[in-house]
């Protein structure tokens, strides 16, 4: 198993995982800004980006595809940043792995099941036929026109490579499809973590809502909140420079 990661900055450890269909550079301004102050390991999760393709696709496997990497990087304690099915990773592994934590951000998202949201997009992306695609414009136009909108398209195609004069997907479709019902699960077990854990909502985002409460509190009975004005989802690409001061003070104070 090989993961792709990036290694910037100088200092306590911070890691950064992606979303579903998203690859290290999403969270690319929040690692330069914490470059300044700490060592920033942007990874690409399994079945994404330039990672290796895997068949088992849970939480728990995540987890552990994550800690064999601070194993084998020599690090102890670290910081875990999550943004969407990234933060379900991180809160998994602060489950599994209490002792490898040392403070914990989740962004937009709570360790609960979710309704099937993304039925549309696999369909989008499966209507691409790669054997006969011409070039990215065509494949931005198929996608648009399944419902998806520009912005949302630009992130999805950003999946897109051509390697050899042929396109061909980064991110495993079809396994993230098949195990799209783990995706959109809730947590495992009934583990709690006790260290500093903070969640930072988007205001318009309804994947943080107050009947989870209950659900982060039973697992992360620390839990602080924060919620960044007029954002959405993408609460990190639409305000960086709230949500990485946030993300960065809240490790400050969780240094030691």
């Amino acid at each position: 198993m090989s993961i792709n990661f990036k290694r910037i900055g100088q200092g306590q450890p911070v890691i950064l995982i992606h979303g579903l269909f998203g690859n290290l550079d999403n969270l690319g301004r929040l690692a330069r800004y914490l470059s300044e102050h700490f060592e920033v390991i942007s990874v690409d999760l399994p079945n994404h980006g330039l990672s290796s393709h895997i068949e088992e696709f849970d939480y728990p496997k995540l987890a552990a595809e994550i800690v064999e990497l601070v194993t084998n990087l020599g690090l102890n304690q670290c910081h875990f940043v999550g943004h969407s099915m990234g933060g379900k990773v991180a809160m998994q592994l602060a489950l599994d792995f209490p002792h490898l934590v040392k403070s914990l951000v989740v962004a937009d998202i709570a360790p609960v099941t979710y309704s099937h949201r993304h039925t549309h997009i696999f369909d989008a992306l499966n209507a691409i036929d790669l054997t006969t695609l011409a070039n990215r414009s065509e494949a931005t136009a198929i996608v648009t026109n399944h419902g998806i909108d520009a912005g949302t398209a630009q992130f999805l195609l950003k999946n897109l490579a051509k390697e050899n004069n042929a396109f061909v997907w980064r991110c495993n479709i079809a396994n993230l499809a098949t195990n799209y019902e783990s995706i959109i699960g809730g947590l495992t077990g009934c583990n709690t973590f006790d260290g500093a854990t903070l969640f930072i909502k988007g205001e318009n985002s309804d994947y943080i809502i107050s009947e989870h409460r209950p659900q982060i509190m039973q697992h992360f009975p620390k839990a602080q909140a924060k919620i960044i004005q007029g954002t959405g989802h993408w609460l990190h690409a639409e305000k960086p420079a709230s949500f990485n001061k946030i993300v960065g003070d809240f490790i400050a104070k969780n240094l030691d």
